[in-house]
């Protein structure tokens, strides 16, 4: 079965592939905004894993404003690069059978991931390691479902959709370049532990190819978003 990727190639074409979308300096500095948030999470997970009631709805909007800051300093040097904000973002559904196809996509890879997690052992000491970051009552239950949303658009734009390319681009391999956004990716995730954040790069690894496949980081931030959604309730 041949799936036509139609229009997705609008947004990134394989002579771009080794091209970067924004400068050098630019990704220095997005990469050491990465390593400040993770030393913040590393105090902030340990600070909360002591507490017998994490003030989960402060926790969940200071993230979900750090998300959005990041993907902002990213949109922001893209822009300055001249590149179209499309290459990191996704080019624009153009049909319904677009939508529904990456949908279709995202679905599959949801059920990929889950998998693979339910092999790698979630359950175990990874999941006992991220229960401080389970939402409790309805209304962390509908901020988590927010945040989720916001991850799933914010981090696939950032390590899928930028990291993922200037990578590519910088060591002129696909496959390095994905490597290294994985790296980074469970890096960002560290402070949920070891184990839940080799399981993380490992997951950023599957999502850097089905963005570079698919020539698009939508199918992935559908799936990223199911999948911080449905982790809440499968973990509880």
């Amino acid at each position: 079965m041949i799936i036509r990727m139609e229009t997705d190639a609008r947004a990134e074409t394989p002579s771009d592939a080794f091209h970067p979308v924004a400068s050098l300096w630019h990704t220095a500095v997005v990469l050491a905004v990465i390593v400040v948030l993770v030393f913040r999470g590393w105090f902030q997970a340990e600070h909360m894993r002591m507490m017998a009631n994490p003030d989960h709805i402060r926790l969940y909007s200071r993230t979900i404003l750090f998300e959005w800051l990041t993907l902002a300093l990213v949109l922001v040097g893209v822009w300055l690069h001249g590149s179209s904000l499309l290459t990191v973002m996704g080019d624009r559904w153009r049909s319904v059978s677009q939508f529904l196809r990456h949908v279709g996509i995202a679905l599959l890879f949801l059920v990929a991931t889950i998998a693979f997690t339910s092999m790698a052992g979630s359950h175990g000491s990874a999941g006992e390691a991220t229960h401080f970051l389970l939402p409790q009552g309805r209304i962390e239950i509908a901020l988590w479902g927010v945040l989720s949303i916001t991850a799933g658009i914010c981090e696939e734009a950032v390590y899928r959709g930028y990291l993922q390319k200037q990578f590519i681009a910088s060591t002129r391999s696909v496959p390095a370049g994905i490597m290294l956004s994985a790296l980074a990716f469970g890096l960002a995730h560290s402070y949920q532990g070891f184990a839940r954040a080799s399981m993380i790069g490992v997951m950023g690894a599957m999502g850097g190819v089905l963005a570079h496949w698919c020539r698009s980081v939508r199918p992935g931030m559908i799936a990223h978003a199911l999948q911080d959604v449905l982790g809440a309730f499968i973990r509880h």
